[in-house]
C-alpha cells in the first residue's frame, strides 16, 4: 500500500541532508519531487496544490534543531500536513442512540459493500460487544442476498432473510422492526450498487435513507479506482447526507491517492480502511498513523492494538512460564507463534506496519506468507516426538519429513536453522538477557541499537 509514494518521499528527504536550515531555495526542488510523487500516486490535483502550498508555508524558515537534519525536519512538516489532509483524528461511529442504530452502506457495485458489511458487523461485535443484525436490500445482483447470508453464517452474526422478489424498502423496514423486537444494538443495511452512478440507484437509496433514518450513512469505495473514487464519493455526497467513508482494497496494487484525497474533496471523514481480504481485515482509520506509514515510519500503535486483540494471552503466559522453568523452546511453540502471526494478518500485514528499515530487513531475508505456509507444512509432517526434540531429526527423518510436506530436504534444513536461531534468542530472554537479545537483533536489523 502506497509503497511507491513512500519510496519517492524517502528519496526527497535524503536530498536535503547537509543543509543548516530549511529555506525557499533548498526546499523548492524537494517540493517539486513531492508534487510529482503525489500526482503519480493518483492524488487529486486540487488536493496536491493545497498540500504543497501548506507544506511550503509551514516549512519555510523552520529551524533544524539539535541532531535533526533538514530532511528530518521536513519529514515533521510533511507528517503534520498529511495528517491534517486526511482528517487529523479518527472519527468513530456514532452509535450513542436508542437501539437499534442503523448503518446504511452505499457505493458502486464491486467496491466491496457486502464483504465490508460483514467485516464491520464482526468488528462491532468483537470490539464493542454489540449485537448486530445484517440485511441485504440488493435484489438486483444475482446471489447478493445469498452472499451476505453465507458471510453472516460464517461470522455467526444474525441475518434477516429477504427475497429478490421483495421491494428494497419493504425489506429494510421489516428488518428494522425485527431488530427492535429482538433487541439488536445495530442494524447494518447492505444496498444495491451499479457499475456507474445512475438516477434509479440514487432515487432508491434516497428512499431507503428517508425510511430508515440511519445514524450512519457510510460510502464504501474501492481505493484502486484512484481519482474516480473521489469523484464517485462526491456524487454520492451530493445525493445523501454521508457521515463517513470506508476505503476498501488498500492492500492491493493501488497507488493509494484516494486515501489522501477523499477527505479533502468530500469533507467526510474516512472511518475505516479495508487492509486484507480476510474477515478481520477492516481497521479504524487513523490519519496520523497513515501519515507515518506513507513516510516509512511504520504504524507500531496499530500493530500493538492488533496484538492485544488477536494474541492468545493464555498461550503466551504458558510459553513464558515454560521458559522461566528452563524447559526448552520447541517446534510446537514455534508453530504456535506462527499461528498467532497468522491471526494478525500474516507476514505481509505485519511488514506493512513496520518502519521501513525493519520492513526492508525482513524483506531482504525473504520472509513472506508463502514461506510461512511452507514452514507450517514441514512442522505438521513431523511426529510429536520430533517437534518436542528437534535434535533427533537426522538425515533419514529429514527425507521422510520433506516427502510428507512436499518440499526438498534443503527446506527442512532451513527451517531447523531458523528454529535454532529462535531457540538461542528465547534462551537469552529466559535468562533475563534482554540486553543480549537487543544486541542480537541489532545484528539482524541494521540501525537497531
Amino acid at each position: 500500500m502506497l509503497d511507491n509514494l513512500t519510496q519517492r518521499l524517502s528519496g526527497v528527504i535524503k536530498n536535503l541532508r547537509g543543509q543548516a536550515r530549511l529555506s525557499e531555495g533548498n526546499i523548492q526542488d524537494a517540493l517539486r519531487e513531492v508534487r510529482m510523487a503525489l500526482l503519480e500516486a493518483d492524488v487529486a490535483l486540487p488536493v496536491v496544490r493545497d498540500f504543497i502550498a501548506q507544506v511550503k508555508t509551514a516549512a519555510l524558515g523552520e529551524a533544524v534543531i539539535g541532531n535533526l537534519n533538514p530532511g528530518q525536519a521536513l519529514i515533521g512538516v510533511v507528517h503534520r500536513e498529511l495528517t491534517r489532509l486526511m482528517g487529523e483524528h479518527n472519527d468513530e461511529l456514532n452509535l450513542a442512540i436508542t437501539p437499534p442504530a442503523v448503518i446504511l452502506m452505499a457505493g458502486l457495485q464491486g467496491a466491496g459493500k457486502t464483504t465490508t458489511s460483514g467485516k464491520l458487523a464482526k468488528l462491532l461485535r468483537d470490539q464493542q460487544k454489540k449485537k448486530v443484525l445484517l440485511v441485504s436490500c440488493d435484489v438486483y445482483r444475482p446471489a447478493a442476498i445469498e452472499q451476505l447470508r453465507t458471510l453472516a453464517a460464517q461470522l455467526e452474526i444474525d441475518f434477516f432473510a429477504s427475497e429478490p422478489s421483495q421491494k428494497p424498502q419493504d425489506i429494510a423496514l421489516a428488518a428494522l422492526d425485527y431488530a427492535k423486537k429482538h433487541y439488536h444494538d445495530v442494524l447494518i443495511v447492505d444496498t444495491a450498487g451499479r457499475l456507474a452512478i445512475d438516477a434509479a440507484m440514487m432515487a432508491e437509496i434516497q428512499q431507503l435513507h428517508a425510511a430508515l433514518k440511519p445514524v450512519e450513512t457510510l460510502f464504501v469505495v474501492d481505493a484502486m479506482t484512484g481519482q474516480d473514487a473521489v469523484n464517485t464519493a462526491k456524487a454520492f455526497g451530493d445525493t445523501l447526507p454521508l457521515t463517513g467513508v470506508i476505503l476498501t482494497k488498500l492492500d492491493g496494487d493501488a497507488r493509494g491517492g484516494a486515501a489522501l484525497s477523499v477527505r479533502q474533496i468530500t469533507g467526510k471523514p474516512i472511518k475505516f480502511i479495508g487492509v486484507s481480504e480476510k474477515l478481520t481485515g477492516l481497521e479504524a482509520f487513523h490519519p496520523e498513523r497513515m501519515a507515518s506509514r506513507v513516510l516509512g515510519m511504520g504504524d507500531v500503535l496499530s500493530l500493538i492494538e492488533e496484538a492485544q486483540r488477536e494474541v492468545d494471552l493464555g498461550e503466551a503466559e504458558k510459553l513464558a512460564k515454560k521458559l522461566k522453568k528452563g524447559d526448552g523452546f520447541d517446534l510446537n511453540d514455534f508453530k504456535m507463534q506462527i499461528a498467532q502471526m497468522r491471526k494478525m494478518g500474516g507476514m505481509s500485514a505485519l511488514m506493512d506496519k513496520l518502519p521501513a528499515q525493519l520492513s526492508q530487513a525482513a524483506a531482504g531475508a525473504n520472509v513472506d506468507d508463502k514461506q510461512i505456509s511452507r514452514i507450517e507444512g514441514i512442522i505438521n509432517s513431523m511426529t510429536p516426538l520430533e517437534r518436542s526434540k528437534p535434535e533427533i531429526i537426522k538425515a533419514s527423518r529429514k527425507r521422510r519429513i520433506a516427502a510428507g510436506a512436499g518440499v526438498q530436504v534443503m527446506h527442512v534444513n532451513q527451517l531447523l536453522n531458523q528454529f535454532e536461531q529462535s531457540q538461542k534468542m528465547m534462551k537469552m530472554f529466559s535468562k533475563g538477557g534482554m540486553g543480549k537479545l537487543m544486541r542480537g537483533m541489532a545484528g539482524k536489523f541494521p540501525g537497531l541499537r
